[in-house]
């Protein structure tokens, strides 16, 4: 049967209402996560606290509003889902961060268990230089 849009949409308003640890429940503590690109960011976790702890935390340290994701498309196909995302956010130095992601997501059982995130490698690349010391 697979993972319906609607479900996947649900999962993702909590990220886009910046309830990060209710997007989190839906996340396998195993999950096989990639970032993709060659940043600071970028690399293959093996499990949700150490992407979360690689990723997301170091990034609210730098994004006082947090990476204010917004979901712009969602395109399901049995357990697979591939959604197109946006921020807004703006960085402590006041540095705008509107990057835009694909994420490539399996699902198991509405549980997210494998991610291949891309995005614009650059753009993080001077969002960490300018507002890590």
């Amino acid at each position: 049967m697979g993972i319906s849009n609607e479900t996947v949409r649900r999962i993702f308003s909590h990220l886009e209402a910046g309830a990060g640890d209710e997007f989190f429940r839906h996340v396998a503590d195993d999950v096989d996560w990639t970032v993709q690109g060659t940043h600071p960011l970028a690399g293959r976790y093996r499990s949700k606290q150490d992407f979360h702890a690689h990723t997301f935390a170091r990034l609210n340290r730098i994004l006082p509003g947090g990476t204010q994701l917004h979901v712009e498309n969602v395109l399901t196909d049995g357990d697979w889902a591939v959604v197109e995302l946006r921020s807004h956010a703006t960085a402590m130095n006041g540095m705008r961060f509107d990057n835009r992601y694909c994420w490539v997501i399996r699902f198991a059982n509405e549980v997210i268990v494998e991610v291949r995130a891309y995005l614009d490698s650059a753009l993080v690349q001077e969002l960490i230089d300018e507002n890590e010391g």
